[in-house]
């Protein structure tokens, strides 16, 4: 059972990777950092709802150098969230139009995990 801290820091990433990528689409110039940083925003609520970040993150970056991840759908995800972002973060133009709907997508996949482990739906 997640307890109410771990769950509410879950769901205020959650809320503010969902209003960064809407700010993306407002301040076009602005949109490679504020996708980014929703990115980041979306992978941080899915560690706050599995458990300790700390460790999470460290069962992440061991997964990647060791390039396995089992049979764990949720961990792949969370290696293709670290791979789309390391990808964002070296690109100097970025195709603004696609990577939003890329981090819409992993938002929206990051949503249904978070709602998934906590037991209640997400509102918008």
């Amino acid at each position: 059972m997640l307890d109410q801290y771990r769950r509410g820091w879950a769901l205020r990433y959650l809320r503010e990777a969902k209003a960064e990528l809407e700010a993306a689409r407002e301040m076009p110039y602005m949109a490679q950092s504020l996708i980014l940083e929703a990115i980041r925003k979306a992978r941080n609520a899915i560690y706050y709802s599995l458990g300790e970040p700390a460790f999470i993150e460290g069962v992440v970056r061991d997964a990647a150098e060791k390039m396995q991840t089992g049979n764990d759908p949720v961990l792949k995800y969370l290696l293709e969230i670290e791979g789309t972002l390391q990808q964002l973060a070296q690109l100097e133009e970025v195709d603004e139009e696609k990577a939003m709907k890329h981090a819409d997508n992993l938002i929206q996949l990051a949503s249904e995990i978070v709602e998934t482990l906590i037991g209640e739906k997400v509102e918008d």
